[in-house]
Order: C-alpha cells, then structure tokens, then sequence
C-alpha cells in the first residue's frame, strides 16, 4: 500500500456533473471501465442538514434469467433485486472521500450564506 498519496484536483475518477451552490452533482466510474456501474453522488444542504445521495441505473441481462420466475417475484414481492458495485483504485478512494469532504463545507456555506442575505 502507498502511503504517499494525497488528494488529487482535479480528482482523478471524480467527474463534477453540476454545481448549484447549495447542491453538487459528481459522477463517479468504476476502476474496471464499464458503464453499467458507475454511480451518482448528490451533496445537497436542505433544512435539516446536509444530506449525501447516492444513484446507481441497474441492468439485467432479462433474455438470460428466467422470465416466468422473475415476473412471480415482481407479482408477489412487488420488487425484483439487483446488486450494484463500484471498483475503485486507492487514489480515486482518496479523492473521493476528499470530495465528499469539501463539497459538504462548500454547500453549507452557501446555504448559511445565503440565509443571512434573504
């Protein structure tokens, strides 16, 4: 393990999608390359504190599962269940927790800042 890392800007893996001052919008791939695994990382300052999100779009491979099997858990569960992964290298870890830190002091500043001024 390298010790000598350090967070990165821009941040290697971290891709800043929009910036609305008091929410933030990253994308962030998987180290394997695909795009079925990548997630979405929503910052936002509301009312109640700042909240972090976290989005993924799942996929299924339906012309390989067993439909009949699939529709009876749709119709009795009312739900079918996917998992999701994200590989991430070491730096692209670092990076992302260091984003994940600053966008949350820069959102709740901005929304402080912005509920002294109204």
């Amino acid at each position: 393990m390298t010790n000598n890392l350090t967070p990165q800007t821009p941040a290697e893996g971290i891709l800043k999608r929009n910036d609305w001052g008091y929410s933030k919008l990253y994308n962030v791939p998987c180290s394997c390359g695909g795009d079925n695994c990548h997630h979405d990382v929503w910052i936002e300052a509301e009312d109640t504190g700042v909240t972090v999100t976290t989005y993924t779009q799942q996929k299924s491979k339906w012309w390989s599962l067993n439909r009949f099997q699939i529709i009876w858990t749709l119709l009795t569960k009312g739900y079918i269940e996917y998992e999701a992964s994200i590989t991430m290298t070491e730096q692209q870890t670092l990076n992302y927790a260091e984003t994940l830190k600053s966008a949350i002091v820069d959102v709740k500043k901005f929304k402080e800042d912005h509920a002294k001024s109204v």
